[in-house]
């Protein structure tokens, strides 16, 4: 499944779906969030989390998703299930990020 870029509004509807959602905070700015694009893209890809939503959210535009999330730094990601956050973290780890994906999937 592809990564889907969300603003505000899209994240605020797909969390009413209840549903397990990886998401990536970024800035365009940030070298870091570009660097671990390409590893977030290729997990939204592994069958291992094919029921799991991948999303990136542009952090400097969208301050209400970011206020849900508690981003403190960037890249951010987060995990949310049954529309609540369940884990976020400033980190670029691939095996954290993982490890925090493992807590969502079913």
């Amino acid at each position: 499944m592809a990564v889907e870029t969300l603003n505000d509004a899209s994240f605020s509807e797909l969390l009413k779906e209840g549903g397990p959602i990886a998401v990536k905070f970024y800035a365009d700015w940030c070298g870091s969030c570009k660097l671990f694009s390409p590893k977030f893209r290729r997990m939204s890809e592994d069958e291992a989390f094919s029921g799991v939503r991948f999303v990136e959210i542009n952090a400097e535009e969208n301050a209400e998703s970011r206020r849900l999330a508690g981003v403190d730094n960037l890249p951010f990601i987060a995990v949310f299930h049954q529309g609540s956050l369940v884990q976020g973290i400033a980190t670029s780890k691939e095996e954290k990020v993982i490890e925090m994906i493992n807590q969502i999937a079913q």
